[in-house]
Formats: structure tokens, C-alpha cells, sequence
């Protein structure tokens, strides 16, 4: 079961412009992307995602050989699945110890 965590790190805020300013003027990041519900601001090791909605608290991105067998095994060790959304794609999965992350195909 071979496992990485990859770069993104995805934030909900009801306004994600205000959000991305307070990364941008405190943490040095630029906004490099901007969709209707999302904005991206890439660094040199990490990507953060702020996405409109109400705060979940951060997800981080858990590359899993199989998306599938790894929500079962989270599910049966008391993990629970908060969103899933197959356009994007994503699952997010909240574990027995509180950490949020969207698993992701690929190693």
C-alpha cells in the first residue's frame, strides 16, 4: 500500500479573495488561478486552493494506489467520507484523528 501526500492543500473561506489577500500580503504567495468558487496560489512547494464555503478546515492531498479500496478501509477504521464530487475529482475523508484530506489516485 504505497501512499504519498502531494503538494495541495485545499482552504474553504466565505470569501476567497479576502483569504487569498491575507496570504498574499503575509505569506508572500501570488494568486495564479481564479475560477468562479476557487482561487490558486501556487509556491514554490506547495499549492493552496481557497474554494467558497463555509470553513472545513484544511485538506490535505493523500495519493492512494486505489481511491476506492482506500475509502473502504478509512470508512471500516472509523474514517468518514464528508464530499465526494467525481467532476473533479475528489473525495474528502475525515479520519478517526481529525485530519481532513481528498485522496487522489497515483503514488
Amino acid at each position: 500500500m504505497a501512499n504519498s501526500f502531494g503538494a495541495d492543500i485545499l482552504i474553504q473561506a466565505l470569501d476567497p479573495k479576502v483569504a487569498a489577500s491575507f496570504y498574499v500580503n503575509q505569506l508572500g504567495f501570488k494568486v495564479s488561478g481564479e475560477a468562479p468558487n476557487m482561487l490558486s496560489l501556487h509556491g514554490q512547494n506547495i499549492n493552496l486552493f481557497i474554494e467558497q464555503g463555509p470553513p472545513l478546515g484544511p485538506v490535505l492531498e493523500v495519493k492512494v494506489d486505489d481511491v476506492g479500496q482506500a475509502k473502504v478501509r478509512l470508512v471500516k477504521s472509523g474514517g468518514e467520507i464528508l464530499k465526494v464530487e467525481p467532476e473533479f475529482p475528489r473525495c474528502n475523508v475525515r479520519d478517526p484523528f481529525g485530519l481532513i484530506y481528498n485522496l487522489t489516485a497515483g503514488s
